[in-house]
């Protein structure tokens, strides 16, 4: 069910919302958290689809504050818009266009739509400022996710993220690399007598997720790692893989679309499965642990001392 209001203001929006549920007998039983997003209106429904799919998980409030700059010259007001039911997955997503100086307020906007003493979460889909936790909202979030690889210059904004780091933080450039951490780990294990003597990360030029991978390999292995651009000759998308060479050989982990194959020491060649995580999956896994990520933190802050 989609209910539109035009003209309106937080506290019509949360009576409206009581309305639908004691009309049509939907309840916010089992919600867990209050998951607010700030995106532009091109980000929205790709923004609400994967809060959907992860709220299968996590049952959410999903608050989204939507940013349309085409109607700048609008008054003042707020426009909303709620789904709930099979529009809205396992959440009730209310849709929120502010326009004129109402936009300059968004925190006493959603204040009286979040669910009460539940963890709250940020999410920037799209354009984010450098310091999440100075934003209005993000200084009311136990979690703040930011997504360095939509940003205009990637790699300045993790300088940024870095220098402006709060124990609650983190970024979707860092949860898409989960699957290659757990694995790379996995396999290190096997090879703890051997001396590092280089490692190389095979990402594209502009990829955060490229260049977070390094460090945190820089970081566990105490030894630099480069991040190369192209891989026999031609240029890379996103994250290729992994070369990690010992004194006595190498460990290599490359991609195949979502298969890699592995080449190591003293075994024979195999294969795992390392496909692209979608932002679904991504937002899920940061919904699930709301504390503080050191790992994150670590090589994040790790930039700094480069």
């Amino acid at each position: 069910m989609i209910v539109t209001m035009e003209g309106t203001t937080s506290s019509r929006i949360g009576k409206k919302l009581q309305q639908l549920r004691d009309d049509g007998g939907v309840v916010a039983l089992g919600r867990v958290l209050t998951l607010i997003i700030e995106t532009n209106t091109s980000h929205l429904e790709e923004a609400v689809t994967a809060a959907n799919g992860a709220s299968r998980l996590h049952p959410s409030r999903v608050i989204v504050l939507a940013n349309d700059t085409s109607d700048s010259g609008k008054s003042s007001r707020l426009d909303a818009e709620i789904r709930i039911g099979g529009d809205a997955g396992a959440s009730e997503v209310i849709i929120i266009r502010a326009y004129g100086d109402a936009r300059n307020n968004s925190e006493s906007i959603v204040t009286g739509l979040m669910l009460p003493d539940a963890p709250v979460v940020a999410w920037w889909p799209s354009g984010s400022e450098q310091n999440p936790a100075s934003n209005p909202i993000g200084a009311i979030a136990a979690k703040r996710i930011t997504d360095s690889a939509v940003q205009p210059a990637p790699g300045q904004y993790l300088d940024q993220l870095a220098a402006n780091y709060v124990p609650g933080d983190g970024d979707l450039a860092w949860t898409r690399i989960t699957l290659w951490r757990s694995q790379l780990a996995a396999l290190f294990d096997r090879h703890l007598d051997q001396a590092v003597t280089g490692i190389t990360v095979f990402g594209a030029a502009n990829s955060p997720s490229a260049e977070l991978l390094a460090q945190w390999l820089s970081t566990h292995l105490g030894h630099s790692a480069e991040v190369v651009s192209s891989f026999e000759g031609d240029p890379i998308d996103g994250i290729l893989g992994v070369e990690v060479s010992f004194e006595a050989g190498a460990l290599s982990v490359i991609r195949d679309g979502d298969v890699a194959v592995i080449r190591q020491i003293g075994s024979p060649e195999s294969s795992v499965l390392l496909p692209k995580r979608s932002d679904q999956d991504c937002l899920s896994e940061d919904m699930r642990f709301l504390g503080e990520d050191e790992v994150y933190g670590e090589v994040l802050t790790a930039r700094l001392k480069a």
